[in-house]
């Protein structure tokens, strides 16, 4: 048979590719290895993507149903009819439809199952929603319901209390049938009306439930739909100035589809970089997958060689056989994600505010396409710049070692590539440069610091080698520095998969825990608010009655800023080396008094608290919260006048105090002294324990019986709800992660199959020396425990690190691990370890050493 002529010096491209496809026919089981790598993060990728895309298609299609209407006018005030606000709504409403919301929290009463829950009442008057619809059961209760005295309920608490359409529930002073469940409302999630569901009725029976009190905290909206020849960009400029004077928002289709388009962005960008970080660890199994692979090829390449093959022509020729299974393996994963992407809409259903339309988006399967042939070539090139250095002697003296140059500038060019691409893939998912550095140098630390531990791991081994130990320990520890070994690759793999996804389960644990303290013996689990002045002490009797003790009670007033040093609100925005956020100073602050510090909750961390005002004109200070005195840019001794109900009060800056915020406990921006805001308008905190959910449910039906207007917070139903949205949140976290883990486990596979050559010599050597079956085994099962535990433990410590940090510095909550669920993540992660490592040298055991080395060679 004729063999083409090698040329040396001479590229012939058409004969490196066959070159290329011959030797990879024999050699196809392990280059499908290295496939396998990279298949689970470009499936990540391309399904991310994909949904993304079709999420937002979703979203510009549906983006009047998100809001419902054409535009929403909000106020936290009630609209004086005589004013130029009402004025503008009026001439709105004549040249369209328009309907009036009023929304507040209350309890509700249901006499059936004497229950009592708090809820988000909107009492509705018109036709909203204009667009998309309130989808309830039965159908028509939607429509029937606003023409009777009757309520349709959040589906959360007819399932919660075993109601059904027909029964009764008492809103305030009145009682409404309820006509329908309800299970999805134009642009809210299902996981938005978990904590507090939603209840309606209509606005023409509010103020027979006596539930609209000074106060209260109401939110009136105003929902319009216009023709479609109102342009409603010139119409926000031109009527904008007067809503920001009168403290009123105003939203249109466009704001509300930004706002739901960056919370999913942000939601998507989280998972981008999970699917990434699973990518990265297919690229790692690259790697160390060529790395293998080509020194098993040194021979062929030296020989190669003496035909006359120049270093370049074989780099090509392996080249070649990386890219194309490269190619390969980013097609099955474009295939998977496409798939995956069908179900995700199911994983992501209570986050969702539309229905998303599946079809394959060709933009993420083209960028999974390229990625994937990008992340093959450029990982595999450090171990393949090797082979242009392979000499012919090699086919004589296996021991020739190569020369070194003490700098390959091609080496370092493909490492400086490596970070680029790294930075430049999280900049393209992110669109933001500061995000995509710190991640690139967080990555980048771990993998140093897992490489570091790995390489110290195998001196110190080396260097204080028990010597003492029996043979079949010292053989395990040994394989853990020999040539060949895996520490490197299964420490940075398995070490980084299981730092991500214990990360993820600390923190979740984290905030759980955090929310149970709540529990704790002798801490609050009640809040009443909403009391007014005239009833706390009707109130607090109620409390005596069942045995129960108010713990803490506070007054709150509320108001609002009219100038700071002197300047107007609008003066203040208007100052351009200023950059105070609009809403700190337009917001309805509620603020409460006293003549101490709570020191458990707060401290003073700059100036000095004066608990009280003893004369008639004497200064008032205040102190405000420290982080919100950053944003405002204040400084001790500032000057603010609040209007506080109409009347105006002068104040000054005298102290910040440091605030956690993490209790459940109430806290305030603003703390003013006694002796200032006792005769103000105001209502009253009560918090309190209750012993149990017996005593709670007839303390609640008790104080709602005779006082429907104070709402009431159950800090254990509250727990007990987070905890469910957190275990909600975890799923869709953890089976993102999980393609992040299956990487590492196929890393783990690949690693430890591909160097199956190098480790059936030894095996097979020590059965000829005469050792047993059982003593191998137990030196394959003792090195693979070695490697299992290293890779387990480094991923814990670093998940420890990180969840420390977060809990620090991103929560402010106490850091807290379960230690028994730390175990547990350790021995399986060791556990799996061993039964691949096992799995994978069962041949050894079971056949002749010569039958071993006939098939491996064969």
């Amino acid at each position: 048979m004729n063999q083409p002529t090698i040329k040396k010096n001479a590229y012939n491209f058409r004969w490196l590719l066959q070159m290329a496809w011959r030797d990879s026919r024999r050699n196809l089981s392990r280059l499908l290895l290295f496939t396998a790598s990279i298949i689970l993060g470009i499936a990540a990728l391309v399904a991310i993507n994909s949904f993304g895309n079709n999420m937002r298609a979703s979203i510009d299609s549906q983006s009047k149903d998100l809001l419902g209407a054409d535009l929403v006018i909000s106020s936290s005030q009630s609209i004086d009819k005589k004013t130029q606000v009402k004025q503008l709504i009026d001439s709105l409403a004549a040249l369209g439809e328009v309907s009036e919301e009023v929304a507040f929290l209350s309890m509700i009463y249901l006499p059936k199952s004497q229950g009592s829950r708090l809820v988000r009442v909107r009492a509705l008057k018109g036709n909203y929603p204009f667009y998309g619809k309130i989808e309830t059961l039965p159908v028509s209760a939607a429509q029937t319901y606003s023409s009777q005295q009757q309520a349709i309920v959040d589906n959360t608490i007819m399932t919660q209390y075993s109601a059904k359409v027909g029964d009764s529930i008492r809103i305030g002073r009145l009682t409404f049938m309820v006509a329908g469940s309800i299970f999805q409302i134009p642009g809210q999630s299902e996981l938005s009306t978990t904590a507090v569901p939603i209840v309606y009725f209509p606005l023409k029976y509010l103020s027979q439930t006596n539930l609209i009190k000074k106060g209260s905290r109401i939110n009136y909206r105003y929902y319009f739909k216009l023709p479609p020849s109102v342009n409603l960009e010139q119409l926000e400029t031109r009527v904008k100035p007067l809503l920001q004077q009168e403290s009123l928002r105003f939203e249109t289709v466009a704001d509300r589809k930004q706002r739901v388009g960056r919370v999913f962005e942000n939601l998507s960008e989280f998972f981008n970089l999970v699917a990434f970080v699973a990518l990265l660890l297919g690229c790692l199994g690259v790697a160390s997958s060529v790395h293998v692979y080509i020194k098993g090829k040194l021979k062929t390449v030296a020989v190669l060689r003496c035909l006359g093959l120049s270093g370049n022509q074989a780099f090509t020729i392996y080249l070649l056989q990386i890219a194309l299974m490269g190619f390969a393996g980013a097609f099955i994963g474009t295939c998977l994600g496409v798939l995956v992407q069908v179900i995700l809409p199911e994983v992501f259903s209570d986050f969702l505010v539309v229905d998303v339309t599946m079809s394959i988006s060709f933009t993420a399967v083209w960028q999974g396409l390229l990625t994937g042939v990008v992340v093959a070539v450029l990982f595999g090139l450090l171990p393949l710049l090797s082979i242009r250095k392979i000499s012919p002697l090699r086919t004589l003296r296996a021991s020739v070692e190569e020369k070194k140059s003490s700098f390959d500038p091609l080496r370092w060019l493909v490492i400086l590539l490596i970070v680029l691409f790294i930075f430049g893939f999280v900049y393209f998912q992110l669109q933001r440069i500061t995000p995509a550095i710190s991640f690139t140098i967080a990555l980048l630390l771990a993998f140093l610091l897992l490489n570091g531990l790995g390489r110290t791991v195998m001196w110190l081994v080396r260097r204080f080698f028990p010597v003492s130990w029996s043979y079949l320990w010292r053989q395990s520890l040994a394989n853990l520095y020999r040539p060949n070994n895996q520490t490197l690759i299964l420490l940075v793999s398995i070490g980084l998969g299981t730092a991500l996804i214990t990360t993820l389960y600390f923190t979740q644990g984290l905030l759980i825990n955090r929310v149970a303290r709540s529990g704790i013996e002798g801490q609050p689990n009640m809040v009443l608010f909403d009391i007014q002045n005239k009833d706390k002490d009707a109130v607090a009797g109620i409390v005596r009655k069942f045995n129960l003790k108010v713990q803490q009670q506070m007054p709150v007033v509320t108001m609002r800023i009219a100038k700071i040093n002197g300047r107007s609100r609008k003066a203040l925005l208007d100052d351009k080396q200023r950059k105070i956020p609009r809403w700190t100073l337009y917001r309805e602050y509620r603020v409460t008094y006293r003549d101490t510090i709570n020191t458990e909750l707060e401290k003073v961390s700059k100036g000095t608290w004066q608990g009280q005002v003893t004369g008639a004109n004497a200064p008032i200070y205040i102190s405000v919260d420290e982080q919100h005195a950053t944003r405002m840019e204040l400084s001790i001794g500032d000057k603010i006048t609040f209007n506080v109900q109409g009347l105006m009060v002068p104040t000054i800056v005298g102290s910040f105090r440091q605030i956690k915020w993490g209790s459940f406990s109430p806290n305030f921006l603003l703390l003013f002294p006694t002796g200032v805001l006792e005769e103000a308008p105001q209502f009253h905190v009560m918090m309190m324990r209750v012993p149990n959910t017996s005593v709670s449910g007839r303390f609640q039906k008790a104080l709602v019986e005779k006082y429907p207007g104070i709402s009431v917070i159950d800090l254990g139903l509250v727990v007990k709800t987070i905890d469910g949205v957190l275990g909600q949140v975890a799923f869709v976290i953890q089976f993102m992660a999980l393609f992040s883990i299956l990487t590492g486990l196929v890393v783990l596979v690949g690693s430890v199959i591909i160097s199956r050559f190098q480790r059936v010599q030894e095996s097979v050597l020590l059965r000829t020396l005469g050792a047993s079956r059982r003593q191998i085994l137990w030196i394959n099962v003792l090195e693979y425990f070695f490697l299992g535990s290293l890779a387990s433990l480094s991923g814990i410590v670093l998940a420890v690190l990180s969840t420390y940090a977060l809990a620090h510095f991103a929560f402010k909550v106490p850091f807290y691990i379960h230690y028994w669920s730390t175990f547990a993540i350790y021995f399986i992660i060791t556990a799996v370890t061993i039964m691949i490592g096992m799995l994978n040298s069962r041949g050894v055991l079971n056949k002749p050493p010569l039958e071993v080395l006939r098939n491996e060679h064969a």
